[in-house]
């Protein structure tokens, strides 16, 4: 299952990342305390409304942007047979250059045409890991190829 403040905490590093910034500079910008913000990067603390628009504040991004981001990366988890819901005996298929499966940890890499990249690893039947990554319209066609 894909946890939201797992995604949520995985676009917020994400932004804070892009713009070569530290956790403390974002925590002092944002007013909150540095091992609270580190949690919500993690997933480890779901974030209020209020604390996620004062983040989204000291990181120069709206939150509109940040949530259609997080909507973007479930709406694709979604696709995925036995991500968000378990695999039934005979799933509905995906289209297939929507989906590169790896053979080793069952790593799998979804990609739309929007632009966003999606990798999952499924930790257990109940728990699984999302990694999602903005593509350049240069790596978008490597990635929907393989």
């Amino acid at each position: 299952m894909v946890l939201l403040r797992r995604v949520i905490g995985d676009a917020l590093r994400a932004r804070r990342q892009g713009q070569h910034r530290t956790l403390r500079e974002v925590s002092s910008a944002a007013n909150v305390s540095l091992g609270y913000l580190s949690e919500i990067e993690r997933g480890q603390k779901e974030p209020s409304s209020e604390l996620l628009a004062a983040i989204c504040d000291a990181l120069g991004a709206r939150l509109s942007e940040l949530l259609r981001e997080v909507s973007d990366t479930v709406a694709l988890a979604e696709q995925m047979p036995g991500v968000l819901v378990p695999v039934a005996d005979d799933p509905a298929p995906v289209a297939p250059a929507a989906v590169r499966k790896a053979t080793n940890r069952g790593v799998r890499q979804v990609t739309s045409d929007g632009g966003v990249a999606v990798q999952v690893r499924q930790d257990s039947p109940l728990k699984a890991t999302l990694r999602s990554t903005r593509v350049r319209p240069a790596e978008r066609d490597v990635v929907c190829a393989a």
